[in-house]
């Protein structure tokens, strides 16, 4: 196992792709910090990053064994660029069956079941937040702003939105995290109180 540790990437994969599994436990413990650390920076869900870090393990450990992989000197982009994409998959599925959900964040600013309250105090109220929100959009820096706005006022896909601006998906996707972590960095600041409990 030493000697596969000094090994690279590729050599690793070779080797794993003729059957060597020590080899991909090399691999696997070189980047499972980073791929998993990666994927709960965007779903900040502890259940849902290692269910999405297993099946991306899974999938790379298919794509080699059926001689798929051609990502010469590139594995760590290839394995987080399969972490990106089944998220992306995620959210997509989450979002086509309406029950994108948020329910561990202290405040879920673009998903809240009460938001389609119908009493008078639940318009005004939702009104309120829905001005905060508008507010705290404007302070945003402009890149994160336009892939914040395209992503939810006008529901593009980060493809699109890539497309859009003239970016890759992965830069398109940290805009929107940045979007989100600084609005609530925002919130916590200005002690706002963005709930419509």
């Amino acid at each position: 196992m030493n000697t596969f540790k000094i090994m690279g990437d590729e050599e690793l994969v070779v080797l794993y792709a003729k059957g060597e599994n020590t080899a991909f436990d090399v691999l696997l413990d070189r980047y499972k910090r980073c791929v998993y650390s990666y994927i709960y920076f965007i779903v900040r869900s502890k259940s849902l990053t290692e269910d999405i870090f297993q099946e991306t393990f899974v999938k790379a450990i298919m794509t080699i064994k059926q001689g798929r992989y051609t990502e010469n000197g590139k594995f760590k982009a290839w394995i987080t660029r399969i972490a990106h994409n089944l998220i992306i998959d995620y959210f997509r599925q989450e979002r086509s069956e309406n029950t994108l959900s948020n329910d561990e964040m202290d405040v879920d600013l673009f998903n809240n079941i009460k938001l389609c309250d119908g009493t008078i105090e639940g318009r005004l109220i939702r009104h309120q937040v829905l001005s905060d929100v508008k507010k705290l959009i404007r302070h945003l820096p402009e890149s994160q702003r336009e892939v914040l706005e395209m992503r939810y006022y006008q529901e593009l896909s980060f493809k699109e939105i890539a497309e859009a601006t003239g970016v890759s998906i992965n830069t398109a996707l940290g805009r929107m995290r940045y979007a989100i972590l600084n609005m609530r960095k925002m919130i916590e600041e200005n002690k706002m109180e963005l709930s419509l409990a």
